[in-house]
């Protein structure tokens, strides 16, 4: 059985999927872009603000399934440019501890909708 997870507090999706799905415990959280909860404001003067409220986003949703970033197990980070890797890495490792930081790869893309410089998506358990 799967639950769909939907927050008001992460922009809503833009094409034919959910913010995230809980199945079995697991929770599959779609790639999220620098928009804001109203879908229309893009965060990007720069690529850690950007970073930022793409993570604030993940945030959101896993929230709404009552998780936190202590939950996810792995997550996929997409990026347009292979050298903004350690400004998104700095960003990112903000919101983890690094003792229980989850699996990860980091993949440079072509391009990504509404021309993000990152997208990251996560999968998350609750034990």
């Amino acid at each position: 059985m799967k639950t769909i997870i939907k927050t008001a507090k992460a922009p809503a999706p833009i094409g034919p999927y959910n913010q995230a799905v809980l199945s079995g415990g697991t929770l599959y959280v779609s790639g999220q872009i620098g928009l804001k909860a109203d879908g229309e404001t893009f965060v990007n003067e720069n690529i850690l603000a950007e970073t930022e409220q793409v993570m604030r986003n993940l945030e959101a949703v896993l929230n709404a399934a009552d998780m936190d970033f202590s939950h996810v197990l792995k997550c996929s980070i997409f990026v347009m440019d292979m050298a903004d890797f350690s400004a998104i890495n700095e960003m990112y490792g903000g919101f983890f501890k690094a003792e229980t930081a989850p699996a990860r790869e980091t993949v440079q893309v072509a391009a990504l909708p509404k021309n993000a410089r990152v997208e990251i998506s996560a999968i998350a358990r609750k034990e």
